[in-house]
């Protein structure tokens, strides 16, 4: 199935000042998850952003501030299992999640398994995902994958998203991505 922007919300999950440092590959998965906000920004499609215990993990990177985007404190590792998170993932009415975060194997993995219990088409960005080691990345990618999760990367969100060439939204994301 094609992940459509009139269909889709952006869930980016706990990218963190403290937790960043930590994670496989930070560099790659901050300019992948800028690239889906941009594009998002320029489809329509909203964006909810979640925060892990602010209090001790810190707020939100400042790479990732993007006007309009609705960052909810949550202390569950399931973003579904948060009532305000819920709540609010609910009120878009949006059959598809983009999901982009850390840690992959934790707060991923357990936000992606309960999507897609309610039966949302989930698709998790493997190169805007990380955790703390290559193999809690791989085992969550493994387990999402058997689980009918999407496994998708930042340009297949972004082509998809857009669904054709020469608009002036494709114009404006194309250099994001070459």
């Amino acid at each position: 199935m094609l992940i459509r922007a009139q269909d889709s919300i952006l869930v980016v999950i706990d990218m963190q000042e403290r937790l960043v440092p930590a994670m496989q590959a930070p560099a790659r998965t901050i300019r992948n998850t800028r690239t889906l906000l941009a594009a998002a920004g320029e489809v329509g499609v909203p964006v909810l952003m979640t925060e892990q215990y602010p209090k001790g993990l810190g707020a939100t990177v400042p790479e990732l501030a993007m006007p309009g985007a609705v960052v909810l404190p949550k202390m569950h590792f399931s973003c579904m299992e948060d009532d305000g998170f819920a709540a609010e993932f609910r009120r878009q009415d949006r059959k598809q999640a983009v999901i982009a975060g850390m840690e992959a194997h934790i707060c991923v993995v357990q936000t992606a398994a309960s999507m897609i219990e309610e039966g949302y088409e989930v698709f998790v960005v493997s190169d805007a995902t990380a955790s703390r080691t290559l193999e809690s990345e791989q085992a969550c990618i493994a387990r999402l994958n058997a689980s009918g999760v999407g496994i998708v990367t930042t340009e297949m969100v972004v082509f998809e998203w857009l669904g054709k060439a020469g608009t002036p939204a494709f114009k404006k994301l194309l250099p994001l991505i070459k």
